[in-house]
């Protein structure tokens, strides 16, 4: 099924897909108003950007320190090329790892980790270590969370 983005991130998409970030449990009536639509224009809408890929899921926000892991840190990871497959599946195995992305930079790889303590970091830290390079980094605070990226002309 072919899609055309623009017509779907028109001024109305981009509204929807704005309120479904602040809130994915809104109703389709309550979305509807909120744009300008119908409660059955917006359940359609909502599916086209569905189908197109645009809008693709809705999660939870855990507030992490509530589970009994108060600390979160970011490591970033410097590998080599022949053993970088060897940090995916590292991660994969760790639940305290919430999001790894590759990337460009002095890192290869930046790992966002929540953990119980100093010493569960440094459990982390040592089992990540034999893989390359380490430059860890503990978050005092939350300056901005989860910003919409949907520009709004």
């Amino acid at each position: 099924m072919s899609f055309d983005r623009e017509k779907l991130l028109d001024d109305i998409g981009k509204r929807i897909a704005g309120e479904l970030q602040e809130n994915a449990r809104i109703s389709f009536a309550d979305l509807g108003r909120r744009v300008g639509l119908t409660s059955a224009g917006a359940a359609e809408r909502v599916r086209k950007l569905e189908d197109a890929g645009i809008i693709t899921g809705y999660h939870a926000a855990i507030n992490t320190e509530k589970l009994g892991l108060p600390i979160t840190a970011q490591i970033g990871l410097t590998a080599a090329s022949n053993i970088r497959h060897k940090v995916k599946s590292a991660v994969e195995k760790m639940p305290e790892v919430t999001e790894c992305y590759h990337a460009t930079g002095s890192d290869c790889f930046v790992i966002r980790v929540a953990v119980r303590s100093i010493s569960h970091l440094e459990e982390i830290i040592n089992k990540l270590n034999p893989l390359g390079r380490l430059n860890t980094s503990i978050f005092l605070s939350s300056v901005l969370e989860k910003r919409i990226t949907i520009e709004m002309d």
